[in-house]
């Protein structure tokens, strides 16, 4: 389970993209991978060479990188989300297509496409892939993913037909729950959305997309589970104060956030928000904070950072420390 927020600063024209990551365990951490870093899919063990540095949270195995969100050289931003009872795998793999395990689609996507429209002109070609004939046994893994880029535009990425779907997201918001549309319809009862919005003509770069309107509406449920998170997440970022800048956009993003940052009840429930991730694609910072940190690290995707040939993973402790002042 996670939580995706984007925000727009009005006066610089930051885009920040902003989630938790809710797991079992924390197993993602901050890496930077370069261009021409070759990787192997455990689909099929077909190698890949990345065309375009990244910056982001993921872990390394001995053939691969798997990264759960982050930035690359052009300002794109991805990141990959649990879809519940949503996706609709391909079991046999077509001619002349990629054939990816499906969480293997967020590090593609940021390592070989520029913008949100590349990926689109592309997205035909990618099959993610059930297991049926895979190298690797990987069951049925059930994934969508968020993406955004310094035009703007912002959209979602499902694999519920073939080809993959993708849809725009102006509310820039996403949950868990699968049929993206049916989870805006269930805003109406707490949101009043614009026209613009019911008809599908959001301009780009438009921070709001509801009239401002609760009166006699619905107050936002208070629970966990995806569509409340979604609820709630939705209502806050439609109220919260329009940011002017990066800082803004990601304090913003954060306290947001803080409404569906799940906390660890072990006895409860195995997931909780192991960490929370924000990337600001002009800048190409990218924030970082595991569940017991009490500060945000940041790191930026630099012009150097981008020239240099190694796999860099950054460390970043999680446990809490204080600004004693006695």
């Amino acid at each position: 389970m996670c939580t995706s927020i984007f925000q727009i600063g009005q006066e610089d024209g930051a885009h920040v993209l902003s989630r938790t990551m809710d797991w079992p365990q924390l197993g993602a951490h901050p890496v930077f991978v370069p261009r021409n870093f070759a990787w192997h899919s455990v689909y099929d063990d077909k190698k890949y060479v990345t065309k375009y540095a990244t910056l982001g949270s993921g872990h390394q195995h001995a053939k691969r990188i798997d990264m759960s969100d982050g930035v690359n050289e052009f300002g794109l931003a991805v990141q990959k989300l649990t879809f519940t009872n949503g996706s609709e795998l391909v079991e046999e793999p077509g001619e002349d297509k990629i054939h990816l395990a499906p969480f293997e689609l967020s590090f593609f996507l940021l390592s070989n496409y520029k913008s949100v429209a590349d990926i689109e002109d592309h997205i035909e070609e990618i099959e993610l892939m059930a297991d049926k004939h895979s190298l690797m046994k990987y069951g049925h893994s059930e994934l969508h993913f968020a993406a955004a880029d310094p035009t703007g535009r912002i959209v979602v990425i499902e694999p519920v037909t073939t080809p993959i779907e993708i849809i725009e997201n102006p509310l820039g918001v996403l949950t868990n729950s699968n049929h993206f549309d049916r989870q805006i319809d269930k805003l109406n009862k707490y949101l009043d959305f614009t026209p613009d919005f019911i008809n599908g003509t959001v301009p780009l770069n438009t921070p709001r997309v509801t009239t401002g309107n609760v009166s006699g509406k619905s107050i936002p449920p208070g629970s966990y589970s995806p569509g409340s998170r979604f609820v709630r997440a939705s209502y806050l970022k439609e109220r919260i104060d329009i940011p002017q800048n990066e800082n803004e956009a990601f304090d913003n993003c954060w306290h947001i956030l803080d409404s569906v940052n799940v906390p660890k009840s072990s006895e409860h429930q195995p997931t909780y928000s192991v960490y929370r991730a924000a990337v600001c694609c002009e800048s190409r910072n990218y924030y970082y904070q595991p569940y017991h940190a009490k500060s945000v690290a940041k790191i930026q995707l630099t012009d150097e950072l981008i020239h240099s040939n190694e796999v860099k993973f950054f460390k970043v402790d999680d446990k809490i420390t204080f600004n004693e002042l006695n």
